[in-house]
């Protein structure tokens, strides 16, 4: 059976405030036995048996996912985890390519873009047979579909304002109250900022081509980007809104002019605004900070994004980073439940892992793991403890289409920057293009 802890609120508050204590923490082993699935189903029996294990990430991942892999390995003889892996850009085209001919990985690392469309393919399937004591029940049911358990989140991230104080100070400009800032106050902000740290330093990043930040708006206004039902859940009005911002910060140079903005989307973390010394302000998941904080030397920060008191709600929201998902055809599933319980519980994997996977969702391993932490992370955990409070709740699981959402957003971003097409029209595009994406 599956296994969930019962939570109160306060309980899991709790739980979560512990994070931004100091001190280390004793851990007892919550690995365990993963539990037996029905001997039909079993894909044990005598001699060895492999399995396959589908990731994407850096080089520096590879290298400790194999670390992990060794060490499950030494712990349960006779079972063999074979790496699969690649970047993020050819991992979806090669789990397709590897579905489509009947060769899916026993054990399957997925995005929660994703997460629906392979479930109601029926290529991942129930993993209740994985002890999941330890993550929170909020956090564990953005892994279901139709009610059934089918990707367990491996952590959490928060999408967040990432602020530099050291370019504030310079340009004389006071770090904002990011519990009581709005939308408006973001822009004259910036704006400040660009005037006063001279030529080649803006006051923010383009925020406008991850759809998490329209997401965030739409929560603060009562509405959500999706519907339980999978559905479109955000509103014309408040998608032109979200545009306009955009555009309010290139009126007042808050940001720079559309080239340059589609040019430092393009770079990655490293070459960021932030990252090259050349910004004060970019929206980005919690889990960059470390990141973020190298590549430009500075000690930065994180922030609530703005309108988080404006509204109706609060709108920021525990995103995972990924998921574990299991093959409904693998010829092992009590050897794949058992390495994912591994990943998701031993102490050994969390000290290896750290946040490379985000905050890990398993809470105990979460506050063991506080005394190996950079310092960038440790604010991370210190931001997340400090958020838990005041999230209302989190998203439904995207419908089957989301994975095509990312490129439409980029799409009708550039045209907004350029100019080629106004919020209002932008707003009509995307309930088009992401209607039709999730309707087919």
């Amino acid at each position: 059976m599956r296994v969930t802890a019962t939570r109160t609120t306060r309980r899991r508050g709790v739980a979560l405030v512990a994070l931004a204590a100091a001190g280390a923490l004793t851990l007892t082993a919550c690995s365990g036995d993963s539990g037996a699935l029905p001997s039909d189903q079993d894909g044990g029996g005598d001699g060895d048996v492999e399995i396959r294990f589908a990731w994407w990430g850096s080089d520096d991942r590879h290298k400790t996912t194999q670390q992990i892999i060794d060490l499950f390995e030494e712990k349960n003889p006779g079972i063999t985890v074979v790496p699969d892996y690649t970047d993020w850009d050819g991992y979806w085209d090669k789990l397709a390519t590897a579905t489509a001919g009947g060769d899916t990985p026993d054990v399957i690392t997925q995005e929660e873009r994703y997460l629906s469309d392979y479930a109601s393919r029926g290529v991942i399937g129930d993993m209740s047979a994985v002890d999941t004591a330890e993550i929170p029940e909020d956090i564990l049911s953005t892994g279901e579909v139709d009610g059934t358990l089918v990707g367990i989140p491996t952590g959490v991230n928060a999408y967040a304002m990432v602020a530099d104080p050291q370019i504030f100070a310079d340009a004389g400009v006071d770090m904002p109250d990011d519990k009581a800032w709005t939308w408006d106050e973001y822009v004259d902000i910036a704006g400040k900022i660009s005037k006063a740290a001279g030529d080649g330093v803006w006051g923010a990043q383009d925020y406008g081509f991850n759809e998490a930040g329209l997401n965030v708006l739409a929560r603060q206004k009562g509405e959500s980007l999706y519907n339980a039902d999978g559905t479109l859940g955000v509103s014309k009005e408040t998608i032109a809104e979200f545009f306009q911002t955009s555009l309010d910060l290139m009126a007042n140079e808050g940001q720079p002019d559309a080239s340059r903005s589609v040019e430092y989307q393009n770079a990655g973390p490293e070459g960021s605004l932030l990252g090259t010394n050349a910004g004060a302000m970019g929206v980005w998941w919690s889990n960059q900070l470390g990141a973020l904080s190298d590549a430009s030397g500075h000690e930065l920060e994180l922030l609530r994004l703005p309108g988080e008191s404006q509204f109706e709600r609060t709108g920021m929201y525990f995103k995972p980073a990924m998921y574990y998902s299991i093959s409904a055809k693998t010829e092992h599933p009590e050897e794949s439940a058992k390495f994912v319980d591994f990943l998701l519980n031993d102490p050994e994997v969390a000290k290896l892992q750290l946040t490379d996977r985000g905050l890990p969702a398993n809470l105990t391993v979460r506050e063991a793991i506080l005394p190996e932490l950079a310092a960038a992370d440790q604010k991370v955990a210190d931001f997340m403890a400090e958020l838990e409070p005041e999230i209302v709740d989190n998203p439904p699981v995207p419908p089957n289409g989301a994975n095509e959402i990312q490129d439409i957003m980029i799409r009708i971003n550039t045209e907004v920057l350029f100019e080629r097409m106004t919020p209002a029209e932008a707003a009509d595009a995307f309930l088009k293009d992401v209607g039709a994406a999730i309707a087919g």
